[in-house]
């Protein structure tokens, strides 16, 4: 690059977040300043050196002073509500994930910044018995409704896609991840492995695509100190069913009728005892297989883990 980037990360507090900080502040060469934004700054013990840390919504319009101030030349925005509480807040959810997308957009353009970096979600694609497989960057994008986190990374893809065409200048990298796994993987997909049966959709066979953590810091990573750009899914080679990470976990597994499995689910959300409800049946049912070609050809990155390595490494590992 001609000088060295000033970065500013959203969301640097969240999982991949702090994993994306740590990287960098082991290897800052070639960068300039490394700014990680967040609602909450770090208390001063579990701060790093060679970064600096700012508290900052993304829904405010502030931000754009910050960028300015900092001179950034590219922002990673990670910030988004993945797992939501028992009782969600949907007017919450919403106005971080697509308005404070929008907003950082925003304030990108305002502040000069020529090139953002977004961390979306193979949910973008959908929970649909129909999906392609695997599905490829130019498939559509059918994020369900009934899926908050699905629906607004579809939301935001889709205001990207405009942005793209109508602000060349701000160059774009979208990489829509497959399950996240590592060893500090906390989320409703880690949940599943944590009972002491496994519990699944009769006749379904519920695929999983993973991608190890430090593969996602490294994909994005590349772009940031290359300045790439484009839409990459990012995937492990090969899939996992349910049955089979039972079998690799040794644990039984049990396939329930998708009505019981839904009933069970709408009682216990109604009685505040999860955030979950039926429609989590269609997310376990079909699951996007997603294709890692073009992230191999065209970006250059070939995941250092497969899907079943991945998984292997976060039962090894997990904390």
């Amino acid at each position: 690059m001609a000088k060295d980037r000033n970065v500013l990360i959203t969301g640097a507090g969240g999982y991949i977040g702090r994993l994306l900080v740590q990287r960098l502040a082991a290897d800052h060469e070639g960068l300039g300043r490394i700014v990680a934004a967040d609602i909450k700054v770090p208390p001063e013990a579990d701060r790093l050196d060679a970064i600096e840390y700012v508290a900052a919504d993304v829904r405010d319009r502030r931000l754009a002073e910050v960028m300015r101030e900092q001179e950034i030349d590219v922002v990673v925005h990670l910030a988004a509500i993945v797992t939501p509480g028992r009782r969600p807040d949907h007017e919450l959810e919403y106005s971080v994930d697509v308005l404070g997308t929008k907003n950082v957009l925003d304030c990108c353009l305002e502040a000069g910044v020529g090139h953002f970096i977004y961390t979306s979600s193979g949910a973008a694609y959908g929970y649909y018995a129909d999906n392609p497989v695997p599905l490829h960057e130019d498939d559509s994008l059918r994020g369900n409704d009934a899926f908050a986190y699905s629906r607004h990374k579809r939301l935001v893809e889709e205001m990207l896609e405009r942005w793209r065409a109508d602000h060349p200048e701000l160059k774009q990298l979208v990489l829509r991840p497959g399950t996240i796994l590592g060893s500090t993987a906390r989320n409703q997909i880690t949940a599943l492995f944590e009972r002491r049966i496994v519990l699944g959709v009769r006749g379904a066979d519920s695929p999983f695509v993973i991608i190890w953590d430090e593969d996602v810091v490294s994909a994005i990573e590349l772009g940031l100190r290359e300045g790439r750009e484009g839409v990459y899914n990012l995937a492990g080679d090969g899939v996992l069913t349910l049955r089979d990470m039972a079998s690799i976990m040794g644990k039984p597994y049990v396939a329930l009728p998708a009505g019981l499995v839904a009933g069970a689910l709408w009682l216990l959300r109604r009685g505040h005892l999860t955030q979950y409800g039926p429609e989590q049946v269609d997310f376990l049912r079909y699951r996007p297989v997603l294709g890692n070609d073009r992230l191999k050809s065209e970006l250059g990155y070939v995941p250092k883990k497969t899907t079943r390595e991945a998984f292997d490494h976060y039962l090894a590992n997990r904390s």
